[in-house]
């Protein structure tokens, strides 16, 4: 659960704010560091408040946050980034842009859409999988009161609905779809169960005996050690280095035991073999004995 009061990264760690404030002052930064032109408008427009307290918001940034960061220019009608620009309450990511980007389209929607300058931008999304509001309610209060239930299950590897007693702790987002981490009595394991796939509820089955804290493949970490794919030229290898912004030839992704097959997935790695094509395959797990043991 997010409190009411975030303390943001150094060196404003210091300075409490509140959740929808800091998220106004990430804003500011986003749009001036990454197109170069911040009016009220995209303060007014994107959370709904007034041009006067947008005013206000984007003054006490510059006041009590960054005093250096912005400063009007009259022919662009707006605020732009200094020579001294330095992010206070965001990490200067490209991708922090870019992720606001496909928001806007994501939520849109539903939402207000965030009013971000550059508009040539399409977000291409999987098809949703559905799954029923009381399913997830029920997943969501057994994990939070660490209860277990019996709820309904089909999968791919059996040809019958089938009733599984869990004890559900955490949802977890993929690329690809949604599934929650749970104990399973019939496995006497933890499994993921994919969330589209229950079918219903049976009935609650009283206190959880397994938590999350039990969960060994989800409290043990590993490294992935990426490396481009050594049959590319130097040349090809440094463009691939830079992609993904390799530090010595190489780019470690600290991830949960229990999640590593998700990060192979979306990396597009097969483990047990190379693509014909280098150019093709691109990168490379230089630990590959290692991870093999956590992708099952």
């Amino acid at each position: 659960m997010l409190s009411n009061a975030i303390a943001v990264s150094a060196p404003t760690e210091n300075w409490p704010l509140r959740w929808e404030l800091l998220m106004r002052y990430r804003l500011i930064e986003i749009v001036a560091q990454w197109e170069g032109r911040l009016t009220t408008n995209h303060l007014c427009n994107s959370f709904g408040i007034a041009r006067q307290q947008a005013s206000k918001d984007i003054n006490t940034y510059l006041r009590e946050i960054a005093p250096n960061n912005l400063v009007y220019d009259s022919k662009l009608k707006g605020y732009k980034p200094t020579a001294e620009f330095s992010p206070k309450v965001t990490r200067g990511l490209a991708d922090e842009y870019l992720h606001a980007l496909a928001s806007s389209q994501d939520f849109s929607h539903t939402f207000t859409q965030l009013d971000l300058g550059f508009t040539h931008t399409e977000m291409l999304t999987p098809p949703l999988r559905q799954v029923k509001p009381e399913i997830l309610r029920t997943l969501v209060q057994a994990a939070r009161e660490s209860k277990k239930i019996d709820m309904s299950y089909v999968s791919l590897s059996s040809p019958d609905e089938e009733s599984r007693i869990i004890a559900p702790h955490t949802l977890v987002c993929t690329p690809l779809r949604w599934h929650v981490r749970a104990y399973c009595e019939k496995n006497r394991d933890y499994r993921d169960f994919v969330l589209s796939r229950f079918r219903g509820i049976n009935g609650i089955e009283g206190d959880a005996n397994m938590s999350r804290e039990q969960d060994l493949r989800w409290q043990n970490t590993v490294d992935i050690v990426l490396i481009p794919d050594s049959r590319l030229s130097a040349y090809q290898q440094s463009i691939i280095a830079e992609d993904y912004h390799m530090i010595a030839g190489k780019r470690i992704i600290t991830v949960r035991s229990a999640l590593v097959p998700y990060v192979v997935q979306a990396l597009n790695l097969d483990l047990h073999k190379l693509d014909a094509m280098p150019e093709a395959q691109q990168i490379m797990v230089a630990n590959l004995a290692e991870v093999r043991l956590h992708a099952f």
